[in-house]
């Protein structure tokens, strides 16, 4: 379910308003961790770039499942013994994750990590797992065995061996967060990129909307559509790289945690959202549900948009889309 790096955005370096653009980019939870941020001066850009990558350090150091001392590693090493009690921000964040597994009935689901990885996507892969591998390598995951009690604030595992893994929103929320944290401590302007999941605020120091450009999964040296993102968030969710072929048919390194085999007929989803933690857990269910449910899914949704690209480069949209607008 690991996402991978499709997105595009460029910044204007110079500014004749008195103010302009600093830009850093390092490598933070294993992906790549980009910061732009609009300010008077290389002194304020540099704290504000400085507080961006301090709120990173933190909530990595909370939800993390490979960091061994995190909350969530604690409730991992504890699953099928006894609940673990959490700080609201954590145990706030996997209720919202289960609500995601709701809406998209278990096609996003946090235990995820409690798969056996059974997939090979390195190209030594060379047969299917049998059935019965499948099978058993999705056993321990299912959304409905994370018990919350919210009176004291605690997570509990049923199963044995489960394990939960946020990276399929654990990313996006860092990025609003950091938002949060910039605009809070006088950073009206900035964007911020988390390994492909982008939220932007303001405007750049031109004036002019920031601007992400979807690349197109069958080329990727090219742009198919160019947004602008006003105060708002967008999150691609990609195969075209990690990928297996059996008989004819493509099977990505997205699995559906509900059954263990991988999803098929997508190429890539992006979605819009107000908040990049909820476009970042719904790409990747909506990956999985395929594109008729997932387009059917979104529309329901206020203040969501998506954008689809099937497995034959065909384009579909959100009703709210117009692609052509865009192009």
């Amino acid at each position: 379910m690991k996402k991978l790096l499709s997105l595009l955005f460029v910044v204007v370096s110079f500014s004749s308003f008195a103010q302009a653009e600093y830009k850093k980019k390092v490598s933070m939870l294993g992906s790549p961790f980009e910061i732009t941020v609009v300010a008077k001066d290389s002194l304020e850009g540099n704290h504000f770039i400085d507080l961006a990558i301090s709120e990173v350090k933190r909530i990595e150091n909370q939800i993390s499942d490979w960091i061994p001392t995190t909350q969530i590693s604690l409730v991992n090493k504890n699953a099928g013994i006894q609940a673990v009690k959490v700080d609201s921000e954590v145990f706030d964040l996997v209720t919202r994750a289960i609500k995601i597994s709701e809406i998209t009935d278990g096609a996003f689901d946090i235990s995820y990590a409690s798969m056996d990885k059974i997939w090979k996507f390195d190209g030594s892969m060379k047969t299917m797992p049998t059935e019965e591998a499948i099978k058993k390598s999705v056993a321990k995951i299912g959304y409905k065995n994370i018990i919350l009690n919210q009176q004291d604030q605690s997570i509990f595992l049923k199963l044995e061996g489960m394990k939960l893994g946020l990276g399929g929103i654990g990313q996006g929320y860092i990025a609003d967060k950091v938002k949060d944290k910039l605009l809070a401590n006088g950073c009206l302007s900035g964007i911020v990129n988390v390994s492909g999941d982008i939220n932007a605020w303001g405007k750049q120091s031109n004036q002019k909307p920031w601007t992400v450009g979807i690349v197109n999964p069958m080329n990727k040296n090219k742009v198919f559509a160019t947004f602008p993102l006003e105060n708002s968030s967008v999150e691609t969710s990609g195969n075209y790289e990690k990928y297996v072929m059996f008989n004819g048919i493509r099977y990505s390194h997205i699995i559906d945690p509900r059954t263990g085999y991988p999803a098929t007929g997508i190429v890539s989803v992006s979605v819009f959202s107000k908040q990049t933690e909820i476009a970042d857990a719904l790409a990747t269910g909506i990956f999985v549900l395929g594109v008729e449910v997932g387009l059917d899914l979104v529309n329901q949704l206020k203040g969501i948009e998506c954008i689809i690209v099937d497995d034959k480069g065909k384009i579909h949209s959100s009703k709210g889309i117009d692609i052509k607008k865009y192009n």
